[in-house]
């Protein structure tokens, strides 16, 4: 890997597509609400997949050259990068906001600079699967399994949910991957949910100042729409997973009694792969229900420990912070992995208190995995929204993963759903396409 023996420089965007260097600034990182200088083994090049963002209405932060200090790049408007899928950024991009900027969209912000003809990030690569990654996907394949499962499933609305909602329009990398017949299947379920979450990618009020990401489902699978398909991945897939609860639904445990009747049949069918739940953790005992009939592993998502954070953003029904604790223990207690889906911002996720409290949700729930996936959401919109004006102290994103890491060693980092190979066997095994 190629080293930095300093900071890369400040790029902007000229608001007409293109993006300059200004060597006069080094980028800075934003950690919380604060702009701080980003130590240079913290950089890497931005990996395949990535891109680059203009931020219109925010000017970039950077450090001066030549005196060392803090100033704003008046040039044109900040840029930040999207970092791909099995790397977690470090820093999000500095930059001041200006009166009347427009909210930014559902996607993440990391801080991004120019060096030698090349762009780099401060991010780490948390995850050694491939599954999502850009040269892996083979138009023609995923052409082939599209027309191969719509003509033999006609009539599974699910199916076709996945095919032309997800693949074709969202170009989602896991309903690729099941039209490659590989890996992860997705298994969206409910078009309800019980919360009400601030940064929801498939639903947003219409008086909100952003727009969900993509259309959530809008009707009720049945168990035997979920069987008809799944089997044959489970059967047939390389290292195959079925996840209920995607980006593109609501809450799956709204629909525990179909997902337990889906599992129920399926396992008449095959013993092979593993099944999952990605969800909100909110019903706990629709949780020992589904582990009872043979669910292999749970994935909880939050954007932090702390319930004073959590409830804010996730504007939960029904529900209390405490339940998502309790579904990991009951899930934990039937012997099936158990993750959490953490969203990751820098100044939040590794301050001293949220350090604290993850230490403390480990060792409660027996935690075997944390998912350290990037927070896509707007940082000025997000901080305001759940009302925090002072993140305290703070130790740096790259420092509390090593933390965690020597103090929990069993502990798992990444940010996919493992297979049961990984499970079973050697979690560090290699992947090949």
């Amino acid at each position: 890997m190629q080293m930095l023996t300093q900071s890369p420089f400040l790029m902007f965007s000229d608001g007409e597509g293109g993006i300059y260097e200004d060597e006069t600034l080094y980028t800075a990182g934003r950690s919380g609400w604060d702009a701080l200088p980003i130590p240079e083994n913290e950089w890497i090049l931005l990996p395949e997949g990535g891109q680059l963002y203009e931020l219109p209405g925010r000017r970039g932060i950077g450090i001066d050259v030549k005196t060392g200090e803090m100033r704003i790049c008046e040039k044109g408007w900040a840029v930040a990068a999207f970092i791909p899928p099995a790397h977690t950024g470090l820093y999000i991009s500095a930059y001041e906001t200006m009166q009347d900027a427009p909210t930014l969209p559902l996607f993440c912000y990391t801080a991004a600079g120019w060096q030698d003809e090349k762009i780099y990030v401060p991010a780490v690569r948390i995850e050694k699967d491939i599954r999502q990654e850009s040269e892996g996907f083979v138009e023609e394949k995923i052409e082939e399994g599209l027309s191969k499962l719509l003509g033999a499933y006609s009539q599974n609305r699910l199916v076709k949910h996945l095919a032309e909602n997800c693949c074709m329009t969202y170009t989602c990398p896991a309903a690729r991957n099941l039209f490659m017949g590989r890996w992860e299947c997705p298994v969206p379920v409910s078009p309800a949910c019980n919360a009400n979450c601030i940064g929801c990618i498939s639903f947003q009020p219409s008086d909100e100042t952003i727009v969900s990401t993509q259309d959530r489902l809008t009707f009720k699978p049945t168990a035997a729409e979920i069987v008809e398909f799944t089997v044959p991945h489970l059967e047939t897939a390389p290292y195959p997973i079925i996840s209920f609860g995607q980006g593109c639904e609501g809450e799956p445990l709204l629909m525990w009694e179909t997902i337990r009747e889906s599992i129920i049949e399926i396992r008449k069918h095959t013993q092979k792969g593993s099944i999952n739940i990605n969800t909100n953790g909110s019903m706990p005992k629709a949780v020992q229900a589904l582990c009872e009939a043979g669910l292999t592993s749970i994935r909880v998502s939050t954007n932090s420990a702390r319930e004073e954070i959590y409830t804010p953003y996730y504007r939960p029904n029904n529900y209390q912070f405490k339940d998502i604790i309790e579904s990991l223990k009951v899930a934990n207690s039937f012997g099936a992995w158990t993750s959490i889906n953490y969203f990751v911002f820098p100044g939040m996720t590794d301050s001293i208190a949220e350090y604290e409290a993850l230490r403390s949700l480990i060792k409660e729930t027996g935690l075997k995995m944390i998912q350290w996936r990037n927070f896509n959401i707007d940082p000025d919109w997000y901080l305001g929204k759940i009302g925090v004006a002072d993140t305290g102290e703070c130790m740096g994103v790259k420092q509390m993963l090593e933390l965690i890491q020597e103090e929990f060693p069993d502990l798992k980092f990444g940010y996919f759903n493992p297979s049961i190979e990984r499970i079973k066997g050697d979690y560090e095994m290699d992947f090949a396409h």
